[in-house]
């Protein structure tokens, strides 16, 4: 046996699982927005409302014509896209910043500050979310202390994209700042002296050592918290308004309010394009840091 057989071999029951319960799935779920509503899709079918069925070999996109001309849509699409890319932007740039003070402090004060920031790893992202709109609910905390000092025009931020964009942080935090402080402790020492010794200052040391040397543990952190809060569901649920909200309880409410469920595939198949956009960057940040090193031919 050759050892590429032997390699496609030992490859081929994880391949196959993915593909069993990953790709057929998905498979079929783009076959119904096209309007193939046999074979695994026929029990959703049959109960489905506003369908729209095949009227060629390959399909129909009549689903998607309908989906896309929904005003409500387009706004669930666009505060999906400015949520996800607000909560990757600061949840990179404190993860960044935490990771730094880590790093370059070593104090016990620092791994204390590191150590909160992951606390929200060990909470329930349904007591976070509730958490979140008790706090700035209109007779919360906030609101309470900023009336205390005379503020009484304070915004009330429950039920809101913002809160929902602060909830996207809280729980995207902890694994960008346990990748960034990983990855910058990996990063020796030594090489971080020599640029100072050579005179390098310390903002320069970290934009020529640190900054080139955690370029994968970055974007790591911004593609699967781009990912996570594109397909998210509990927070925006929780804590989001009714209309516009993101794209996670829109298809639930297009599905399980109005029985729609091929108009909730086709968002569905939006967030997967989308998802499959960062995942591409992602790759492509990996392949490229494989082939700089040497391992990619």
């Amino acid at each position: 046996m050759s050892n590429r057989l032997r390699g496609l071999l030992m490859a081929a029951p994880p391949v196959l699982v993915v593909a069993l319960f990953v790709g057929f799935p998905v498979v079929s779920a783009a076959m119904y927005t096209l309007g193939h509503t046999g074979g695994p899709n026929s029990v959703i079918a049959s109960i489905a409302q506003r369908q729209h069925v095949a009227d060629h070999w390959w399909g129909t996109t009549a689903a998607y014509s309908e989906v896309f001309a929904g005003g409500q849509f387009r706004r669930s699409v666009t505060a999906s896209v400015v949520v996800t890319v607000v909560a990757v932007v600061v949840t990179v740039v404190l993860a960044w910043a935490i990771g730094l003070y880590v790093r370059l402090s070593g104090s016990r004060l620092a791994k204390v500050f590191s150590a909160f920031a992951v606390v929200p790893l060990f909470i329930p992202v349904v007591i976070a979310s509730y958490a979140i709109l008790t706090f700035y609910a209109q007779d919360g905390f906030l609101r309470t202390v900023a009336h205390l000092v005379g503020w009484e025009s304070a915004p009330t931020l429950s039920y809101t994209m913002v809160a929902v964009t602060i909830g996207q942080i809280w729980v995207s935090l902890p694994f960008g700042v346990l990748m960034m402080t990983s990855g910058l402790n990996a990063v020796p020492t030594v090489l971080v002296d020599a640029a100072r010794d050579a005179g390098a200052s310390l903002p320069r040391a970290v934009w020529s050592v640190l900054l080139p040397m955690n370029v994968v543990p970055t974007v790591i952190v911004a593609t699967f918290t781009g990912i996570s809060v594109l397909g998210s569901f509990t927070v925006p649920y929780l804590t989001g308004p009714s209309a516009p909200n993101m794209l996670g309880p829109q298809m639930t409410n297009t599905f399980g309010s109005f029985n729609q469920p091929q108009q909730a595939q086709v968002m569905a198949m939006v967030v997967f394009a989308l998802a499959a956009v960062i995942g591409a960057v992602y790759v492509w940040a990996n392949f490229r840091t494989a082939k700089r090193s040497g391992a990619v031919l």
